[in-house]
């Protein structure tokens, strides 16, 4: 049961990207290439999660996630800061 739930959320993270890449180049507003940006590297966050909980539970990969993480939401503040400037 928790590997669905993983899977779910890598799949939600995916359909989100899909959904705000999709909307920037149908109107060219930028945050939502900032926001697709963002759900791009949560999507590989999720799937890194999956990778380490589920296929290798051995092997430690929080140091990855948290980087995968970081850099969404690094790129996503970086965005609002870029377009509100």
């Amino acid at each position: 049961m928790v590997e669905a739930v993983y899977i779910l959320c890598g799949l939600t993270s995916l359909a989100c990207t899909v959904l705000l890449l999709r909307g920037y180049r149908r109107t060219r507003t930028r945050l939502l290439l900032w926001s697709g940006l963002c759900f791009v590297a949560l999507a590989v966050s999720n799937v890194i999660l999956f990778v380490d909980l589920v296929l290798f539970p051995g092997r430690d990969l929080s140091v990855w996630r948290s980087a995968s993480a970081l850099v969404g939401i690094g790129t996503l503040l970086y965005g609002l800061i870029w377009d509100s400037a």
